[in-house]
């Protein structure tokens, strides 16, 4: 199985009272022919409105008018619409087009070179743990992506630990306890506990039993909850007390479906936490996957640089997550 983690090289500064680097992990090269099948398939609402436009199509500007309409129907925002727009009618020129099927490669180009800042492969930490905080809405997913995650870190032989901080929903607890018991994996989980509590003990206790990762799951919540988007704050403080340096990802998990809602989602949770990956799901069964391309164009002034999209889902079984690919995306969405 791809494993979608690898250890930080050596020339990074490992965590206080690390020792040396040990080499990368090997990685195997992916099939990733039978998931970009799903992919495409997965994106197919999205796609047949942009693709579409292009069938006995001539190039004019009637072309680039229908084009804007389906971008927007998409969801990719009038922002990166229009910069898209403008990217392709330079190619086009460049190139000379004058076939429809030319100009929709051309817009395959122009999009995966907008995604491709966002492209990353998430690391792990030379000497662990590993603490990740992952965060979203309600019914973005956020326990489901931390179980399939934690199935491909287990299964490339990582030991992981979770720490059920959404002390509020019991059902939120036993979901993460399912995960836990089918991946054979430690959870620390406290019902009625303060979730920074938790979290604090989980990581002393990863630290402790020798673990790699540490991933801490936490109550979903709207951005526009300010008391509750303070205690998100109050839980990456306090595993900064449990380890200096952590969390070393925070997470936020995006409901493909949302759209420009999940755009909104993206600034408010990093100007409270500072992001540093997302994880888009459901990207299957909705009309709304050019929300990326808003999400790339918003990353290019972001101070710090771009945050990552780390995976992305099409689907609840372990083979519907996969690493983001800029390029592979950008031909799945216009296949």
């Amino acid at each position: 199985m791809f494993s979608f983690f690898r250890k930080r090289p050596v020339d990074v500064p490992a965590t206080s009272g690390a020792s040396p680097a040990s080499a990368p992990m090997p990685e195997a090269a992916p099939d990733r022919r039978g998931w970009f099948s799903r992919l495409a398939a997965g994106l197919r609402k999205t796609s047949s409105g942009i693709t579409q436009v292009f069938i006995g199509a001539r190039i004019d500007d009637a072309l680039y008018e229908e084009l804007e309409a389906a971008l927007l129907m998409a969801d990719a925002g009038t922002v990166a619409t229009a910069h898209l727009l403008d990217d392709l009618k330079r190619r086009v020129k460049e190139a000379k087009a004058t076939e429809p099927m030319l100009v929709k490669g051309l817009l395959v180009d122009a999009l995966a070179q907008l995604l491709a800042p966002l492209e990353r492969t998430l690391e792990l930490q030379p000497d662990g743990p590993t603490v990740m905080m992952v965060v979203g809405v309600n019914g973005a997913g956020k326990t489901t992506t931390i179980g399939k995650l934690t199935r491909h870190l287990a299964d490339g032989g990582q030991r992981v630990l979770l720490a059920a901080a959404d002390t509020f929903r019991a059902a939120a607890r036993e979901q993460l306890a399912v995960w836990a018991d089918r991946n054979r994996v430690e959870i620390v989980s406290q019902e009625g506990a303060d979730p920074a509590a938790v979290t604090f003990d989980a990581v002393s206790a990863g630290r402790a039993r020798g673990c790699d990762v540490v991933i801490a799951d936490t109550a979903g919540r709207l951005p526009t909850q300010l008391h509750l988007m303070e205690e998100l704050k109050k839980i990456k403080r306090t595993i900064a007390k449990a380890q200096p340096g952590a969390p070393h990802e925070v997470l936020l998990v995006v409901d493909g479906n949302t759209g420009q809602n999940g755009l909104a989602q993206v600034k408010a949770f990093d100007e409270a936490l500072t992001l540093t990956g997302l994880v888009v799901t459901k990207l299957d069964g909705t009309a709304k996957g050019g929300v990326l391309a808003a999400i790339a164009l918003w990353a290019r002034e972001r101070p710090g640089g771009p945050v990552a999209v780390y995976f992305i889902g099409v689907g609840e079984t372990l083979a519907d997550l996969e690493t983001f690919d800029a390029r592979e995306f950008a031909e799945a969405l216009l296949a």
